[in-house]
């Protein structure tokens, strides 16, 4: 089975069988993704890179390293350094997977705004290295998750994200790189540890990646949209309202 990024930098292969998924709302996890990682995995004789000009590896912890495409951001995989295995992002996977979801990890670690929302007057984020980190002089508010093909090969399993100005946005550290996306939207994250950070639409409109912040959001996920391109590996149980497209 093949998976790939967005733009194409990097292109794997991994074979059967392949372990069910896993969901992750550590920290790190949310950061790197957006939102929350989702992860499959094999042992490293059955992962082969069939392209990996867009590869680019960052250590995040001494443990493990994470791998993403430099060039569109794609969070990708998680490499233990000790395991032999290779746990790599359903969300990149082509075409049906098989797989399903068998835990969730780290819950202590997941975001207020689709648990129980804690009150917020302003945020802060960064990315996971903090060569970014910004403020926000209002809470999150109303979040949406998208679960259509770019978002989930970008994420590596399904984006969340809510709407502000762009200029509300103030920066104390900034280093971002974008990736225009088809349909001419663009998508900045973090060039050093792949961490995604906000994504720019046709029409100025200005998302921030609900995951990247630090602090209580008081904020709270309100729709889920382009559910009938989600991945196959998993259901959506939380109750909050659906829509198979813009919503």
């Amino acid at each position: 089975m093949k998976g790939s990024c967005l733009c194409g930098s990097v292109v794997f292969e991994v074979e059967a069988p392949l372990r069910p998924v896993i969901v992750c709302h550590c920290t790190q996890c949310r950061k790197f993704s957006g939102h929350v990682w989702a992860a499959s995995a094999v042992p490293e004789a059955r992962f082969r890179l069939i392209r990996d000009a867009g590869l680019r590896w960052y250590r995040s912890s001494e443990i493990a390293e994470r791998g993403f495409c430099k060039d569109c951001g794609a969070s990708l995989f998680w490499h233990p350094f000790d395991a032999g295995t290779m746990q790599f992002a359903p969300g990149a996977l082509d075409g049906p997977t098989g797989l399903s979801v068998a835990e969730e990890w780290h819950l202590d670690g997941a975001g207020d705004y689709y648990t129980v929302p804690q009150s917020a007057e302003a945020l802060t984020g960064t990315c996971l290295c903090r060569a970014n980190q910004f403020s926000i002089d209002r809470p999150m508010g109303a979040v949406i998750a998208c679960h259509c093909t770019q978002c989930r090969k970008l994420s590596g399993h399904y984006s969340a994200s809510f709407d502000v100005t762009e200029d509300a946005l103030v920066w104390h550290a900034k280093l971002v790189v974008e990736y225009t996306s088809p349909g001419g939207g663009a998508r900045g994250f973090c060039p050093e540890c792949g961490s995604s950070l906000y994504f720019r639409a046709v029409d100025s409109g200005f998302s921030v990646e609900a995951g990247c912040v630090d602090n209580p959001t008081g904020g709270r996920l309100e729709l889920h949209i382009f559910t009938a391109d989600k991945g196959d590996y998993y259901d959506l149980h939380d109750g909050v309202p659906q829509a198979s497209g813009w919503g």
